[in-house]
């Protein structure tokens, strides 16, 4: 009896084959045959389930938003069982920080779409931006429910702030993938921003984290 093909199964390894060599090599080097070698299938096959360039890297693009969604709700569960606005804005903003081999690939993948979108019409012309404004919303809830609560400061803009804290998240996670700073770094510096945004009598308390500083 002829093995049964679990045909999504098939095209998540492929996704995850391409999201592989394009953290090695950058995603504008990657093409199906280099994908195919990866994954240890025929280019034929490759192209059976893609079709183009464009869809397999499309279809790269949504596994790669599927993992980090997956690190994040992992990061918020560890944060406790009701961790509260801050700690859950905090445990998404740092699971997009490249502090291991997932999350490095994430940002460097992520931000090549990003890149690769600005000249490629057919990555332009699909919805790349929604998963920013998905996130960015996200953000926003978790700022109304923080202002609901008396939880920020009576002066804060929550739909700016959830802009500004998206942008910082990217930035630092670019500036520890060059080197330029470390990740811990990077999560301190997140950190003071959301001191300046929430209330500090409801500010977590840090004073271990600052003597393991020191």
């Amino acid at each position: 009896m002829p093995k049964r093909v679990d045909h999504a199964e098939r095209r998540t390894e492929i996704a995850e084959a391409l999201l592989r060599v394009a953290a090695r090599r950058g995603l504008h080097a990657v093409g199906m045959r280099d994908v195919a070698a990866e994954a240890g299938v025929s280019l034929r096959l490759v192209q059976y389930y893609f079709e183009t360039k464009e869809k397999l890297l499309l279809h790269g693009l949504q596994q790669l938003a599927r993992r980090f969604e997956e690190r994040a709700a992992a990061r918020v569960r560890a944060a406790g069982q009701a961790p509260g606005p801050r700690a859950t804005i905090e445990a998404v903003l740092t699971a997009a920080l490249p502090t291991d081999e997932e999350s490095r690939t994430f940002h460097l993948v992520y931000t090549s779409y990003a890149v690769l979108s600005v000249t490629d019409p057919a990555l332009a012309a699909q919805p790349f931006i929604k998963n920013p404004d998905a996130a960015e919303s996200a953000l926003v809830e978790l700022l109304r429910q923080a202002e609901e609560g008396d939880l920020i400061r009576p002066d804060v803009d929550v739909e700016l702030e959830a802009v500004s804290l998206l942008a910082m998240s990217a930035g630092l996670g670019t500036s520890v993938l060059v080197g330029q700073r470390s990740a811990k770094s990077a999560a301190m510096i997140l950190d003071h921003h959301l001191d300046r945004i929430f209330r500090g009598d409801h500010l977590p308390d840090r004073s271990a984290d600052a003597t393991e500083r020191r």
